[in-house]
């Protein structure tokens, strides 16, 4: 089985080749391509994979490294798709663009997010047209953020043979079965919402919900991230657990002013991390320890995830289960056996809504767990969202649709309003001055607002 990966010479990368090396069974992949246009950061990644392969002892897949998409796409199976258009830099200036203004510059949550969006779209569109051309049989899975809105627009392309997959859902639904000291696979999640905006319901063991003995016992809801993240009160009061990027919505003021203490965004940490990584002993003149500068880049990063809301709130370090990784990289694998090999599981995936919320049109992409087998997927029927979170859930996919739309049509005046629909900007004002300092600095954005 062949895979390729779009984004091959980005950091997370040898995170889906760790997974594929586990994998022993039949019909696993054989074939690695990564794609990307940096072929210095290729050849990076390509010897971190090979110093890995060496230090597990296992023979892992063939890796290819590749520059071209058709001649990655030639013959593949599955399509990973992982790109950062604008790069790091591009995600700062999101950031700061934002906060200069007084909101949050979150790359998916805040006005960051609509800013990627409207970069990523025509990229990931032109993907989409090249994926149906040259490789029609393919699946792609989509890791490319915002997920759910390039998801959704990969989809008017590719119809069902894309779906976009996020690892903070499973890393909940694990933390939340750790605290309630049942087994995560013999329970059932009730979790719907769109990407980064969701919210876990239920969680059924032997048909009875056991959710709420967890949201009424502080004690043991502390021992998750959530419980401190949010506040044990609020989550009783909420009677669900949201995913940990509610946090921006609940703590806006919060989240703010974390980021001022800090002095530093998520972007330009990433970026003096991954500026060591890529200039340091892994450079073209290392002639091993690859792997090992990686894993040591990579635990700093996991160290660092969410910080800010972790100083904000005195929530401690990240436990070890967190750190070790393997949560985007293992749904991937997952989703590809099951495709691929008929192994039936369920997974929480970005797919088109059909009738599974109501409110919401067919062709919205939301996030929900799914049935996934040779057939592909299907999403469980589920209740509907209660009033608060549908009332988030469809602004939000207006503000996704419209800064679609902006991305596809070219028109300022739509990436404006894309802006100044969200929630956290709230002002035409301030999303036209966002706009207008992401467009003096980004090439990216200029050539499709230009």
């Amino acid at each position: 089985m062949k895979l390729t990966i779009l984004g091959g010479g980005g950091f997370r990368v040898p995170l889906v080749h760790r997974a594929l090396l586990a994998d022993e069974g039949p019909g696993r992949v054989t074939d690695l391509v990564l794609h990307d246009l940096d072929p210095r950061r290729l050849r990076t990644i390509g010897r971190v994979l090979d110093d890995a392969e060496k230090s597990s002892g296992k023979l892992g897949p063939r890796v290819h490294l590749e520059t071209d998409l058709e001649t990655a796409l030639q013959g593949t199976d599955f399509v990973f798709s992982a790109i950062r258009v604008g790069g790091l830099a591009g995600r700062v200036c999101d950031e700061r663009a934002a906060l200069a203004r007084g909101v949050l510059g979150q790359e998916t949550t805040g006005a960051g997010g609509i800013c990627y969006g409207l970069r990523t779209v025509p990229v990931a569109m032109r993907i989409a047209e090249t994926v149906r051309r040259v490789a029609p049989d393919a699946y792609v899975i989509n890791f490319t953020n915002p997920a759910g809105m390039v998801t959704e627009a990969m989809s008017r392309i590719l119809g069902d043979r894309v779906v976009g997959i996020c690892d903070s859902p499973v890393g909940m639904f694990k933390r939340v079965a750790r605290a309630l000291g049942v087994d995560a696979d013999h329970a059932v999640f009730d979790y719907a919402g769109l990407n980064h905006l969701g919210w876990l319901r239920r969680v059924l063991v032997n048909g009875q919900d056991v959710l709420p003995q967890l949201l009424h016992d502080p004690t043991a809801l502390l021992t998750t991230e959530e419980g401190r993240l949010f506040g044990t009160e609020w989550l009783a009061s909420l009677g669900t657990v949201p995913n940990e990027y509610l946090w921006y919505w609940y703590y806006t003021s919060e989240a703010i002013s974390a980021l001022d203490r800090a002095g530093s965004t998520r972007g330009e940490v990433l970026l003096a991390q991954q500026r060591d990584f890529w200039d340091g002993e892994t450079g073209e003149s290392a002639p091993d320890g690859a792997f090992t500068q990686w894993e040591r880049a990579r635990l700093e990063r996991e160290a660092s995830y969410m910080a800010d809301s972790r100083e904000a709130t005195d929530g401690g370090e990240r436990a070890q289960e967190d750190l070790d990784g393997g949560g985007y990289d293992r749904v991937a694998l997952q989703l590809m056996r099951a495709v691929a090999r008929d192994e039936r599981t369920t997974l929480v995936l970005n797919v088109p809504n059909g009738h599974t919320l109501a409110g919401l049109d067919p062709d919205a992409v939301v996030e929900v767990p799914c049935a996934v087998d040779a057939n592909g997927w299907r999403p469980f029927a589920t209740a509907p969202l209660d009033p608060h979170a549908f009332g988030l859930v469809s602004t939000m996919k207006a503000v996704e649709r419209s800064t679609i739309d902006a991305a596809i049509s070219g028109s300022y005046s739509t990436a404006v309003k894309a802006l100044a629909l969200h929630p956290l900007v709230g002002s035409v004002t301030v999303s036209r001055g966002i706009l207008d300092a992401q467009l003096g600095a980004l090439p990216d954005l200029r050539s499709v607002l230009g």
